[in-house]
């Protein structure tokens, strides 16, 4: 089969960039042609075209494209109201705009932009629309497109290869319990629960430390001001580290040395953090909003409600309750190697293209 990727940009370390590279390796693995085509990339080896060269890369009605839908972009959209080819919509989810309302216009005008178009691809009746998640999937159920057309699969992710590598964690912070979140600094992360998380927990313990690994847009510079506000409101500065800038190596020390992964947002397409923390043994303590609950599934512990002193509690039992914490570790190595490990992931994604070979 020949198949032509489309993605609105790639660059390393990003999800949907892991996850567009790890789909097209798979995809020559099972047999296929395949060629990624993006305005723009940074940091990766697969070789790139222009998007304008995609219609005509794809030669027959037979041929398939894939495009990665998770922003706002005219031109995929207009290419997809023309071509011949069988169109895929990789689904990741688009943040709703509500989220950025005190932050950031542009934030609200390209999010409202990307879920703008939802109807759109919609009403096309795709061949396929490829949901990260049941969440994502919603999106098209609630806009009427038939069942039959929506399929399951997990995102691709660099986790074996995150598991490969030497911990480095000399620039981490030696507090415990330590509390991870990993993940860009963004409202929907509802870092502000986190903080005040910490604060109800180093009421009972005063060593406790707050360790976040994820960049802050400057489109965002007033999250971030408001989010250092509260950090000193809440008295809790110097138990709480800020780190933009790390590595694998130190990204995998921190989930090694965490008590827990803390992962409170009210809004995610997936979250690959949690299925990191998974195969690498790390407990989870979640909110059971949007994917979360899906992508965890019975590997953690979830939540409602992100009340301070509930999360604390819930970080004390696992110190104390090493029963608990192991019966979680070994779920969450379970549901690993059992949903999302690569060969599985591979498997599903064969599964899945054979309906075009019905």
């Amino acid at each position: 089969m020949r198949i032509g990727v489309l993605v609105p940009g790639l660059a390393a370390h990003d999800a949907v960039s892991n996850d567009t590279l790890g789909m097209t390796a798979a995809l020559r693995r099972l047999g296929h042609e395949v060629a990624v085509f993006a305005p723009h990339a940074r940091g990766v080896d697969e070789p790139i075209l222009a998007p304008a060269a995609v219609g005509d890369w794809l030669r027959s009605p037979q041929d398939v494209l894939l495009y990665h839908y998770c922003v706002g972009w005219d031109f995929p959209l207009a290419l997809f109201q023309r071509t011949r080819a069988r169109r895929i919509l990789r689904y990741h989810n688009i943040t709703p705009p509500a989220f950025f309302a005190d932050w950031s216009e542009g934030y609200v005008s390209a999010c409202a932009e990307g879920r703008g178009q939802l109807d759109a691809y919609a009403a096309m009746n795709c061949e396929l629309y490829l949901g990260c998640s049941p969440y994502n999937l919603e999106d098209f159920s609630v806009r009427g497109v038939d069942p039959a057309r929506c399929a399951l699969l997990p995102p691709f992710h660099q986790v074996e290869q995150l598991r490969g590598l030497q911990a480095d964690a000399q620039r981490l912070p030696a507090g415990s319990p330590l509390l991870l979140m990993v993940g860009r600094l963004a409202p929907n992360k509802a870092h502000f629960a986190l903080v005040d998380a910490l604060a109800a927990l180093k009421l009972q313990q005063p060593r406790a430390h707050l360790l976040s690994l994820g960049k802050l847009d400057p489109n965002l510079s007033r999250y971030g001001d408001a989010l250092e506000a509260r950090i000193q409101e809440r008295g809790v500065a110097a138990e709480t580290t800020l780190l933009q800038d790390a590595n694998g190596a130190e990204l995998r020390a921190a989930y090694e040395r965490a008590d827990a992964l803390l992962m409170l947002s009210e809004h995610e397409g997936f979250c690959v953090p949690l299925i990191e923390a998974m195969a690498l043994g790390t407990p989870v303590i979640a909110r059971a909003s949007s994917a979360l609950p899906w992508t965890l599934g019975n590997a953690g512990l979830l939540w409602e409600s992100t009340d301070p002193h509930l999360i604390a509690s819930a970080v004390l039992r696992l110190r104390t309750d090493r029963e608990l914490r192991e019966t979680l570790r070994e779920r969450g190595r379970a549901r690993y190697a059992e949903r999302f490990a690569p060969s599985v992931l591979e498997r599903d994604l064969h599964a899945v293209l054979q309906r075009f070979d019905a």
